[in-house]
């Protein structure tokens, strides 16, 4: 994420292993801003805004939906596109494609070989 924001001063990457809404709130923010692609993601959502509010109701939620080309696509089916050697590069960011590659760069050699 680092290497992907690097072009922009006002963005930071931070690691949290703590309730959104606490960093949220130890950083200063008012609002926390969530990606939906559709009626499924916006439910879930939906109910994890309700949640936080209920926590620290001075942190609003904005949902922002997704540009149609990226509707279908989830985390789990590029994951598994790339464990079978498939081509992730046009639905990741280059970075993101090189390490998917690596990744399952082993698995993929000895699936083929299991194959001779």
């Amino acid at each position: 994420m680092k290497q992907l924001t690097a072009q922009w001063d006002n963005v930071h990457v931070h690691s949290w292993n703590n309730l959104i809404v606490e960093y949220a709130r130890k950083i200063g923010a008012g609002v926390l801003i969530r990606g939906v692609r559709n009626l499924a993601d916006f439910s879930y959502e939906f109910d994890l805004a309700m949640m936080n509010r209920g926590l620290h109701p001075g942190i609003e939620t904005i949902f922002l939906s997704t540009d149609p080309e990226y509707f279908v696509l989830r985390s789990s089916a590029i994951k598994e596109l790339a464990s079978f050697g498939g081509d992730v590069s046009s639905m990741v960011p280059e970075p993101v494609a090189k390490l998917l590659t690596g990744k399952y760069a082993s698995r993929i050699i000895s699936t083929q070989n299991e194959k001779v």
